[in-house]
């Protein structure tokens, strides 16, 4: 018999709220976590906007040690393990002295350490290879956010990271949603990181797929569904989330956020119009459809959908991708919003942060305004009704609610989270 998978604990780090309860109530009040970076003007980007997650020098010490963060220089790193732990105490659970094999993480991200990387290209461009220090590999190899987590906890089931570019997040969550639920594990912490700045901004604004009009008035910056939509703004941080059976749960009478029905992940194979860049639109569709047929439910038993709606001129793709999906539209198509009106694009880090904000409409019952969308795009009002587009936040019964992310390779990913009912 296959394991039910719920949600125990969560952990958010992000460019508009650090910790649950700040995130909560930016993402209810509709603030955005994006300000104006004068570093990137100087040098030379074209957008100098962007999202970081506020974050002190006190704050870091309250999750990694002295020893830890000597010559320590991974802002991804950092962010993972705060929502980890985060997730871990949320969940009320202990950090044992013992290896605890019932639990591991699969905690995704797209590169590791690139501040720490620069700096080890500039030592040993002069000479200095015995001045690396000894961090330097566990900073900026990949799997360092799950490699620090796993010996900050004591997991001892499986511990490694994922990367598949946007999608990393919500495919992690996946990933360990399945281990849990062929009994591989009791629980798992899952989710995704980004590093921030501009050795990862650069290359998107190289390739003219970031917004450079906002630079003076950035809050405004993110648009997605809008008519006056200019391209994304890049965005940094972690979400982190603790799986686990429902036995488990149960026995430790622990609070239950949400239940994890099912969900999917495929690529497009960049044919069929899907490229490196862009989505091949049969393939999204595919996905969403068997991420419903497999958590069983029919469409319209969903009540909002968290979209990756990146604010470029794919979001009314993506809408009509949805809408042919579920075989709905006009009034009829569930509420849909992005997070990324609020926080921009964070990357590897995007699944993870918007599924914590899914959970957490579900279990609070609310859905989250979409923000910097007064004008609607003609094309996604012709479609589905403005109305389903929230932009102020609805106090409602929320029991199911679709996520989906997509990325570069071509690739996707969709998830169905629902309220835990016995």
């Amino acid at each position: 018999m296959e394991n039910r998978v719920v949600i125990t604990g969560l952990g958010v780090v992000a460019p508009n709220g650090v910790g649950l309860t700040d995130f909560i109530k930016a993402i209810k009040n509709g603030t955005s976590g994006i300000v104006y970076y004068p570093e990137l003007k100087a040098l030379g980007f074209s957008c100098c906007i962007g999202g970081k997650p506020t974050v002190s020098e006190e704050k870091k010490r309250d999750y990694l040690t002295e020893l830890q963060l000597r010559d320590f220089n991974s802002s991804g790193i950092l962010y993972g393990c705060m929502a980890g732990m985060d997730a871990w105490k949320d969940a009320g659970l202990s950090i044992s002295d013992h290896t605890d094999y019932d639990s591991g993480t699969i905690f995704g991200a797209g590169t590791s350490g690139v501040e720490k990387f620069r700096e080890a290209v500039y030592k040993l461009d002069d000479k200095q290879v015995r001045r690396l220090g000894s961090t330097v590999v566990p900073q900026t190899m990949v799997s360092g956010v799950s490699a620090y987590l796993g010996g900050i906890l004591g997991l001892g089931n499986q511990v490694t990271t994922n990367s598949s570019a946007c999608t990393t997040g919500t495919e992690a969550i996946l990933m360990g949603f399945n281990r849990i639920k062929a009994g591989l594990a009791k629980r798992m912490i899952v989710g995704g990181t980004s590093d921030e700045g501009p050795y990862v901004w650069g290359g998107f604004d190289a390739m003219r797929v970031l917004t450079y009009k906002h630079n003076e008035s950035p809050t405004t910056g993110s648009r997605p569904m809008s008519a006056s939509a200019s391209g994304f703004v890049p965005g940094s941080g972690a979400g982190a989330m603790v799986l686990e059976t429902l036995q488990s749960a149960l026995e430790r009478n622990a609070t239950i956020y949400a239940e994890i029905l099912g969900g999917n992940v495929n690529s497009g194979g960049q044919r069929n119009g899907g490229s490196m860049t862009a989505p091949n639109s049969e393939a999204v569709q595919h996905c969403i459809k068997k991420a419903i047929e497999n958590s069983k439910i029919h469409p319209t038993e969903i009540d909002t959908i968290n979209g990756h709606l990146t604010a470029t001129i794919k979001d009314f793709t993506e809408i009509e991708n949805w809408s042919e999906a579920l075989k709905l539209k006009g009034f009829d198509f569930p509420y849909i919003n992005s997070l990324k009106s609020m926080v921009g694009h964070c990357l590897s880090a995007s699944g993870a942060i918007e599924s914590v904000a899914s959970v957490l409409q579900i279990h609070q019952n609310f859905i989250f305004p979409n923000i910097n969308c007064e004008d609607l795009h003609e094309e996604i009002t012709r479609l589905i009704s403005a109305e389903k587009i929230p932009q102020k936040l609805i106090e409602t019964d929320v029991n199911i609610v679709a996520k989906a992310s997509f990325g570069f390779g071509d690739v996707n990913s969709c998830i169905i989270f629902k309220k835990y009912r016995k």
